[in-house]
């Protein structure tokens, strides 16, 4: 069938298919770094306590199987490992059944994570990788020019995920239709990176045509990506370019990077296709039974994103295979931080040697100037951003951090910056504290070399030692 490929896009299938594997080895990378203190089996929130109560039917995963650290750390490595090798190009070099099945590995693998990961995976990203990976196993490989089906379904995703973004803003904060979210969002944003800081205290008139060109990108744009070339490849480039600015103004994990993923496969890279074969009929059959599929559950997206009552950000089924994001329908005005302190004293009055415990990502010292680490994921990090706006985010898993703090847990203490306790000497005591940061202005930068003021607000958690150490709201 001549309408079943699309020669032209050869091109654009390597790049996507190069990029996606550049992210998904971000993803293991984070999950084979950080898992033992997160959901290991002495993790804040462990896997097999999870899997306990939650059949597989509901959160189909290898660790519903079996589960131990080890095993987990096999599967994270070797996530990395096959990611790395469709980097480097190894499914080209494999027949096209071959190639989709090693494109289907990551994503069982990684599937199999973010079903027991809880609250530590539940963002957007971690399911639009899963969604864009599963399609990625329908594209084949050198053996057959790329499926216009498959084409379809990668724009299909990408539109979802900026027109669902647009309408969660317009439905949300009266900020966004006031075009003044940004006003605030760069200084209150779950993680900011270095350019943070100057992208707050850029005008405010600029501000306000950054807000109407991300609805113009988010309401506008999606809908050319269905329209003839060169219009498409245009709108495509602009998504990119507005997820770069994006990538610039803060940490945002991989969701923007994964978003310019998407937004490549719709960019028709100038280049003369390789005479390739016709494609078997058995992957057609395979490529429009799965494309079939995927465009009927996609109802359940759709008839979030046309209700009043959309959310943001949630799977409809235990695959992952269609789902509906969003991000930043609310913005916050102001900027809460819960501060961790540990001493050594023998008695936690107010006036003991109270040092502070130092995260990678998230605001602690004000002198000390944001990094950037996206695509990278710092996760207890930005968890520590939702409990700071309420206790009730880190309910269940707050009181075993504070544990493992007071027993100077070595797995916990590499997910930090830095401790204040060395080895063997853990604290007494451990207290929170929370705090209101706000950015200083540019004569307060010039004066004090800080990006930062904060203010104490109120105690978090009383000073709390490890016989009772149980976490009070």
């Amino acid at each position: 069938m001549e309408w079943f490929t699309a020669p032209d896009y050869w091109l654009t299938r390597l790049v996507f298919q190069r990029a996606l594997a550049a992210v998904y080895l971000v993803a293991f990378l984070t999950a084979a770094l950080q898992f033992r203190a997160l959901i290991g089996e002495r993790g804040l929130l462990p896997v097999p306590r999870f899997t306990e109560r939650v059949p597989f039917k509901r959160a189909p995963s290898l660790f519903q199987l079996h589960y131990s650290d080890r095993f987990f750390a096999v599967c994270a490595w070797a996530g990395c490992a096959v990611s790395a090798a469709l980097l480097a190009g190894l499914d080209s070099l494999l027949p096209l059944w071959g190639a989709m099945l090693l494109w289907l590995v990551p994503w069982a693998l990684y599937l199999s994570i973010v079903n027991v990961g809880q609250t530590w995976y539940s963002f957007g990203w971690e399911s639009l990788l899963l969604e864009a990976g599963f399609v990625a196993v329908l594209l084949g490989n050198d053996e057959v020019a790329p499926p216009v089906v498959v084409l379809f379904l990668l724009r299909w995703i990408l539109f979802r995920v900026e027109f669902g973004a647009g309408l969660i803003k317009m439905r949300g904060d009266a900020c966004w239709r006031k075009l003044t979210c940004l006003d605030y969002h760069h200084e209150t944003q779950p993680m900011p990176g270095p350019l943070s800081w100057f992208f707050h205290h850029l005008p405010r008139p600029l501000h306000r045509v950054e807000v109407a060109a991300n609805h113009v990108t988010q309401l506008v744009v999606p809908f050319l990506l269905f329209t003839p070339q060169p219009v498409a490849t245009a709108a495509a480039a602009l998504m990119i370019v507005t997820q770069l600015w994006l990538v610039l103004s803060g940490n945002f994990s991989w969701l923007n990077w994964i978003t310019i993923v998407l937004a490549l496969s719709a960019v028709e890279f100038p280049a003369d296709p390789p005479p390739v074969p016709g494609a078997p009929l058995w992957y057609e059959v395979v490529v429009l039974a799965v494309g079939a599929l995927l465009v009927f559950l996609s109802h359940r997206p759709v008839r979030n994103m046309i209700s009043r009552r959309q959310v943001m950000n949630r799977s409809f089924d235990p695959l992952h295979l269609v789902n509906t994001y969003g991000a930043f329908g609310s913005v916050s005005r102001i900027r809460y931080e819960v501060v961790i302190e540990g001493t050594a004293d023998p008695a936690p009055r107010e006036d003991a040697r109270w040092r502070e415990y130092e995260f990678k990502g998230k605001p602690g010292d004000p002198r000390r100037w944001p990094r950037q680490f996206a695509p990278y994921h710092l996760r207890l990090d930005w968890l520590m951003w939702f409990a700071a706006l309420s206790p009730a985010y880190a309910g269940p898993w707050f009181g075993t951090l504070v544990e493992r703090l007071l027993e100077n847990d070595p797995a916990t203490l590499k997910l930090l910056r830095r401790s204040p306790f060395p080895p063997g000497e853990p604290p007494r005591y451990i207290r929170a504290r929370l705090f209101r940061y706000r950015y200083t202005t540019w004569r307060e930068l010039r004066e004090t070399g800080t990006c930062w003021d904060r203010t104490y607000v109120r105690e978090y958690l009383p000073p709390t030692r490890l016989a009772g150490a149980a976490w009070r709201s």
